[in-house]
């Protein structure tokens, strides 16, 4: 189901309860962009068998580092690190263009319709970034706030590295 383990990615995405796989794809060819891990935690409102993955745009998908676990902790346990930063909406957080991205940090997106699960916000409460979007939008597009926050911690990577 996922692809054989090879050098440690510089970045880790993590989708809790997906529900679009349109989004997943676009997320996916994001992932493949930077080169980072994608971590999809169940349930998954789609099936990942080929012929959907395919109808869904994702013939590249052989090119992504991913993995389905079935509890977000299955994460935690895997990366063995506290570097977990959760992107939920919200204007009382701090932004994601305030806090420091480091190689290896992952980042945590909720499902479409209901964000994060509020136990994983109460465990990394002191890691909960946001997008911040005027009040008319109301929340950006889960493949959006993924490239958004992807990006941010690629830039940061590169300038810590010149």
């Amino acid at each position: 189901m996922a692809t054989e383990p090879g050098p440690s990615p510089p970045l880790h995405i993590v989708l809790v309860n997906p529900e679009i796989a349109a989004n997943t794809g676009a997320i996916g060819r994001t992932c493949v962009a930077v080169g980072a891990k994608l971590w999809l935690v169940r349930p998954l409102g789609f099936h990942l068998d080929d012929r959907r993955r395919r109808r869904a745009g994702l013939d590249y998908w052989e090119h992504l580092d991913w993995t389905v676990v079935d509890d977000p902790r299955n994460v935690e346990a895997a990366l063995e690190t506290d570097r977990i930063w959760l992107f939920e909406t919200g204007t009382n957080r701090q932004t994601y263009t305030d806090v420091t991205y480091q190689v290896g940090d992952a980042l945590v997106f909720g499902s479409e319709s209901k964000g994060l699960p509020s136990a994983l916000l109460t465990r990394h409460h002191g890691r909960v970034v946001t997008i911040p979007v005027r009040p008319e939008a109301r929340s950006l597009n889960l493949s959006s706030c993924v490239a958004i926050g992807a990006y941010e911690a690629m830039r940061q990577f590169r300038s810590t590295n010149q």
